[in-house]
This record gives C-alpha cells, structure tokens and sequence, in this order.
C-alpha cells in the first residue's frame, strides 16, 4: 500500500466504520489505510468461540493486538500463551504467529497494523465469502500470497 506524507485528520464515529466478514471473524475497521496515508489500520476483531487464523506470516506488517473481552491464546514463539482481557500482544513482521478464542464468549479485540493493507485482504477475502457455497481455498491462498500472507505448516 503507497503512503500519503500528510494524510488528513479523521474521526470515526462509533458505529460508523464498515464492517467486514470472512473467515466466520468480523471486522470494525475503524482507520484504514486511506484514512491514514497507508501508515496503519485499527479495527476491532469479533472471532467466534473455537475461531482463529491458522498459523502464518505477514511479510509485510507489523501487528499488534489488545484484548478487550473473552480469552485468547496465542502463538508465539513455538508455544501457546493464554491472554485476557487487558493484554496486549506484538507480532512484528516475518514472524510464525496466530491466535485462537479458547473462551465461549466471541473474543473481542482491539488489532492494528502497521502498514495499512490488512483490511484490503480482508475485504477481498469476505468478497469470496459473500459469492455461497463452500469457500474456494485456492483462491483465499493466493489473496494472502498476494498480500505477502503465507501459512508454513506447523
């Protein structure tokens, strides 16, 4: 994603950022890469009891998430940690990583990610969701190789 040397200031009203779905995970974006020049992305992930990635790498971004409600266990390192609500975790890139709801309550968490261009995948992502029927796992493969996401086997 390009950036924008002065991008311009933005609000976001609560309620009032799109919402993405795929993967059974829904996003809140609330600053895109748009809204910021491509430097960051913020949303808030909703990820169903049972829910998470599988284990991958982001060539490109940085991530970093904080818990808001519901326990989450992450990756990290070859081992699983459990997080709840208040932790806050840093993936920076080119690391093996994921994270999953171990709780029965969705996991809400705060995620950003540094550059922009999470959400774009994302968005391209539920565009596969949205056509029904079973989901084309090639095709969600090479979105994420497009995007310089790729899932090393474990």
């Amino acid at each position: 994603m390009s950036t924008n040397a002065d991008p311009l200031p933005a609000l976001v009203p609560p309620g009032k950022g799109r919402v993405i779905r795929a993967f059974g995970d829904e996003l809140h974006v609330h600053l895109d890469g748009a809204d910021t020049g491509g430097r960051f992305a913020m949303f808030t992930a909703i990820t169903p009891p049972g829910g998470g990635p599988p284990p991958h790498i982001h060539a490109n971004e940085d991530e970093w998430f904080h818990v808001l409600e519901g326990r989450a266990e992450f990756f990290l390192d070859g081992v699983w940690t459990e997080a709840g609500p208040g932790t806050t975790v840093y993936m920076p890139k080119n690391s093996f990583h994921t994270f999953r709801n171990i709780g029965d309550v969705p996991l809400k968490q705060i995620i950003h990610v540094a550059p922009a261009g999470f959400e774009v995948f994302f968005g391209r992502c539920a565009a596969e969701f949205e056509k029904g029927g079973p989901p084309d796992f090639p095709a969600l493969i090479a979105i994420a190789a497009e995007h310089g996401i790729s899932f090393p086997p474990v």
